[in-house]
């Protein structure tokens, strides 16, 4: 039987039982070297031992002695191990006092020999252990030479990791900012200098990558180690999340790569575990839009604190069977995940959907969303943002739904789009519905997000595929960005601070111009601006050059989250947007967006 396949318990008693034989041999060891000067009698020498196993296995187990795994010795076990032994001999030490004669130097001698006879086969098995998987490895993989930068404790704990464990990664150095941390070493691995001396290193030490192991590192200096990189021809990638870390996942083609989000620098929001593990627990969350870049992160947020019940809604059969798959995959039975496919302009469906299921909470994120293509289909955007928002809202009042949750957008503030107004017009039928002691409802409202099917940063990334140039509607146009998963969260974190009627608004930092966005995702690419190209191709129908967040009437009252604010938003008593949108569908296409911008901007 192979030593792997034994369980622990009974490797624990081996160890025991190895520990304690190599005890006897010290006992042993002892005796000889003393025997012409001191007689220590067959009974002393029984009784010393047994009094070293029993208090040596009491102190070694409290310590957890036979817990490592031997290939895992480090100082601290070997440190437990002498304290262990020494406690043993101490306890024999004062027990002598009960004998009218006994050898000190025989328990001196015995405590001398046991601590290297004990330590030798533990750091003959890592040294083994190592040799041997190091051997393995290099039959089985090539190693990829690493330069890390970072001296810090995401370094460290990124060094240690992949050095300890199995991965196809090998670090050759490290470089920091901190001059005073070179020529250092950190779990034996030196630091070699700064970013100012990645050149020569890349060339000395002949590095294939660099791995950027700062989490706090800000998206300029993210971009400038991304441009020596690209001069270099190095791959340049980010270490991935300390949660994966931790638990030793760490090879080549777990790095992670550096994004656009990356370099614009935005914060990563995190959601309390304990606050929101309650106020899911028990519940079912309904996502509409859920196939949707927001709708499906927004599943993926909420699956993680496990609510009894998640309804997925939404239109596209197959954005809605993957994400379906993937939540089910990752959750297996841990609570019931309901794929539902369903139209929100289908009234009666959403009537008797909310019936059925009767839902705790809905995040409303379904809606068309494209711009341009909203301005060629002016009906539909009307029948599917107003009428579909007013279907759901409205069903969702009648089913006595806690809390009722829109995703909304920057383009309602002053649109000058299609779209944007009929965002608008679905906040103000959303907030209006609010009544105190009822169903809370309210709207979140922010920019664009990084990563989503109506996002520049593909369509950019498609263009370099095809050698360029990239397109820009105008040099001058700036956009509001943040990350699918930051979005998701802040829309959470809202719905669970709201107390009804509000609308808020999102943090987006500051605006970011598009022609800068594009030549960043051109430098990720490993080209430069003059190999690719950047074009003006005219600004498109309904499109802004600039978005806000507030309009000048909607100033900020209060906020509530380091991210989130409650704008002033004053809206229209309730029978009037009804009445206003109902006449909508009956005019042609020219008066009903003319009607319903102008409606949108009072």
């Amino acid at each position: 039987m192979k030593l792997n396949n034994l369980n622990r318990t009974t490797k624990r008693i081996i160890l025991m039982c190895i520990d304690a034989i190599l005890l006897l041999l010290a006992l042993q060891l002892s005796n000889g070297f003393i025997h012409f000067f001191a007689n220590v009698s067959t009974e002393k020498f029984i009784i010393t031992y047994i009094l070293l196993i029993f208090i040596y296995f009491c102190t070694a187990w409290k310590l957890k002695i036979f817990s490592i795994i031997n290939r895992f010795t480090d100082y601290r076990v070997l440190f437990n191990l002498t304290i262990s032994i020494t406690v043993a001999y101490l306890f024999i030490l004062f027990s002598t006092f009960f004998y009218s004669s006994f050898s000190y130097r025989f328990i001196f001698l015995g405590w001398f020999f046991s601590i290297p006879i004990l330590m030798l086969p533990r750091i003959t098995w890592r040294v083994l252990g190592e040799k041997s998987e190091k051997n393995t490895k290099s039959k089985i993989q090539k190693k990829v030479r690493t330069l890390v930068i970072g001296a810090g404790s995401g370094g460290s704990l990124f060094v240690n990791t992949v050095l300890s464990g199995k991965s196809d990664i090998e670090i050759i150095g490290i470089v920091d900012a901190d001059i005073n941390k070179h020529g250092t070493y950190i779990h034996g691995i030196k630091v070699l200098g700064d970013r100012n001396d990645i050149p020569e290193i890349v060339r000395n030490y002949e590095v294939e990558q660099v791995t950027i192991a700062i989490p706090s590192l800000n998206g300029t200096e993210r971009e400038k180690l991304v441009e020596i990189c690209n001069d270099l021809q190095v791959t340049v990638n980010s270490m991935p999340s300390v949660e994966d870390v931790v638990v030793g996942k760490v090879s080549t083609h777990q790095l992670r790569e550096i994004d656009i989000a990356d370099l614009l620098g935005r914060k990563e929001v995190f959601l309390d575990q304990r606050e929101f593990n309650h106020y899911f627990t028990h519940k079912t969350v309904l996502v509409t839009g859920a196939g949707g870049s927001i709708g499906s992160e927004i599943c993926r947020q909420i699956s993680k604190f496990k609510p009894a019940k998640l309804l997925l809604m939404g239109h596209g059969e197959n954005s809605i069977y993957l994400i379906h798959r993937e939540l089910t995959n990752h959750y297996k039975n841990e609570f019931e995940i309901v794929p539902i496919i369903a139209d929100i302009q289908d009234r009666e469906l959403m009537f008797s959907m909310m019936t059925s299921y009767k839902p705790d909470i809905v995040y409303h994120a379904a809606a068309h969303k494209h711009v341009p293509l909203m301005e060629y289909n002016p009906k539909e955007s009307v029948k599917n943002n107003i009428f579909g928002t007013k279907n759901v809202a409205e069903a969702a009042k009648e089913a006595g739904v806690s809390k009722f949750v829109m995703v909304s957008t920057d383009k309602a503030v002053n649109p000058p789009n299609v779209m944007g107004a009929t965002k608008r017009l679905a906040e103000m039928i959303v907030t209006g519905l609010n009544e105190v002691g009822k169903t809370q409802f309210v709207a979140v409202r922010f920019g664009n997000v990084l990563g989503s099917r109506g996002s520049v940063v593909p369509v950019f990334k498609e263009q370099i595929a095809k050698g360029g140039p990239l397109t820009v509607t105008d040099f001058r146009m700036t956009r509001y960005f943040m990350t699918i998963p930051e979005a998701s969260r802040l829309v959470i974190q809202a719905g669970y601070l709201a107390h009804g009627g509000e609308i808020f608004v999102l943090d987006m930092g500051d605006p970011v111009k598009i022609v800068d966005l594009a030549k960043k995702v051109i430098k990720l690419s490993g080209h430069t601006v003059e190999e690719i190209g950047i074009v003006e191709s005219g600004i498109r129908p309904g499109e802004k050059l600039y978005e806000e967040l507030l309009s000048s009437e909607e100033l900020v009252s209060e906020q509530i989250h380091e991210k989130i604010f409650i704008g002033k938003v004053t809206s229209k008593p309730l029978e009037e947007v009804e009445s206003f949108v109902n006449g909508l569908l009956e005019l042609d296409e020219v008066n009903l967006k003319e009607r319903l911008l102008a409606y949108a901007k009072q």
